[in-house]
């Protein structure tokens, strides 16, 4: 779904922070797609009319194979590609249950990664912000643990 206003276009997009064991899933983009190369979290475009969280139901589908048994909105957030003539609000979800084992149907490369792990792919501009919050709750998590066992 895109938006027409003066500036670039808007481009609505659902992407979901898939969660397994302390990981999460990242897909890297196929070589047919604008950005190619760049990992990003699973998602896509919302179709006229559709809310984000159907919007990510109906692409994790498409492109996993996988179905949302549980999920919640987190966060939407607007970055520009200015230098493409585009912008796009990103509407993240957390999915913490699904079906099926997710299987590229895209070609894209798929990986799980820690919240550590994921700058060393590559991620898209657009993502930074949400990697260096999830790498900030991991750090904070680690520490309040080290804290608990250090006080008992």
């Amino acid at each position: 779904m895109t938006e027409k206003s003066d500036g670039p276009r808007l481009i609505e997009v659902a992407a979901g922070i898939i969660w397994r064991g302390g990981r999460f899933l990242a897909a890297q983009r196929p070589t047919d797609k604008p950005l190619e190369g760049y990992w990003e979290f699973p998602g896509g475009k919302l179709e006229a009319g559709e809310s984000p969280a159907e919007a990510l139901a109906r692409e994790l589908a498409e492109e996993l194979g996988i179905g949302v048994r549980e999920c919640r909105f987190w966060q939407s957030l607007e970055h520009s590609y200015a230098e493409r003539g585009f912008r796009v609000r990103l509407h993240f979800f957390h999915v913490t249950a699904f079906s099926g084992e997710p299987c590229p149907a895209e070609g894209q490369n798929l990986r799980w990664v820690t919240p550590a792990e994921a700058p060393e792919l590559g991620f898209l501009p657009a993502d930074a912000g949400v990697l260096n919050f999830l790498q900030t709750v991991q750090r904070q998590s680690r520490f309040a643990l080290k804290l608990c066992q250090f006080q008992s």
